[in-house]
């Protein structure tokens, strides 16, 4: 697994992971804030070939040898917030705060199913810069991180990019969810697809120490979309257990 660190390396761990074709670059802002943590921020495609459950045992391993008995935050958004998932499922007692952000945890077994000619057809746009725009504004990427996106989502293998898909289409809530010893703070935006609102809620009503928040005017990407907003809601929540505005969910 490659990963970047940042930060004093005695402070709290925290590790970030990021969603689907983005990389570990998309946390430049929180990485900048959270300058007294120790920042783990590792490259999810790198593990390989993909798999949610794998990449968790891997990051569970790192986190093991990193934080040697420190406070350990984790920190998910979309593909890395299900792999956070599955990281309290197979290791309850390991993380103290989880903030798991825009988590789809509801399976679409006929989407997966036509993942294979949907995307023979339509991988070549991927290439595609003006296409590779209209994807990137929908996750608040602006000029400073296209060419970064773009290099990263252009370089993505056919192969790599359908079992991303068909991972992220078929996970549903580990069993061992439950179990979590940690605290846990699920986020949605009010914009998002109705199945990701619908996931969260599932989320909340799974574990008893969860609490979630659809947050106010904002669509997939709420750290990229609005940074000092969610810098400070993830300070709060952790050092006073301050909620971010939005509409609690029941």
């Amino acid at each position: 697994m490659q990963y970047e660190e940042y930060g004093p390396i005695n402070g709290p761990l925290m590790m970030f992971l990021h969603g689907g074709g983005v990389g570990g670059w998309m946390w430049e802002q929180q990485i900048q804030h959270f300058s007294n943590y120790h920042c783990v921020v590792p490259e999810l495609m790198s593990c390989s070939p993909f798999s949610i459950e794998q990449c968790a045992r891997n990051l569970i391993q790192l986190i093991e040898e990193k934080a040697n008995g420190k406070q350990v935050i984790l920190i998910g958004f979309s593909l890395g917030a299900q792999i956070a998932i599955e990281m309290l499922s197979v290791k309850p007692s390991l993380i103290d705060f989880t903030i798991i952000n825009s988590a789809l945890v509801i399976p679409s077994p006929t989407a997966a199913w036509m993942i294979r000619p949907f995307i023979r057809l339509s991988f070549p746009l991927i290439k595609n810069k003006a296409f590779a725009k209209l994807q990137a504004k929908t996750l608040y990427i602006d000029e400073r991180y296209f060419e970064r996106y773009f290099h990263d989502s252009s370089t993505m293998t056919i192969d790599t990019l359908m079992h991303v898909l068909r991972e992220n289409m078929t996970f549903s809530i580990p069993h061992h969810f439950h179990n979590a010893q940690g605290n846990i703070l699920i986020t949605v935006g009010d914009q998002e697809k109705r199945m990701m609102k619908k996931s969260a809620q599932a989320l909340v009503h799974s574990h008893p120490n969860a609490q979630g928040v659809i947050l106010n005017n904002i669509g997939h990407g709420i750290s990229l979309a609005q940074p000092v907003f969610f810098n400070r809601f993830v300070e709060n929540w952790m050092k006073e257990g301050q909620l971010p505005e939005g509409t609690v969910i029941q």
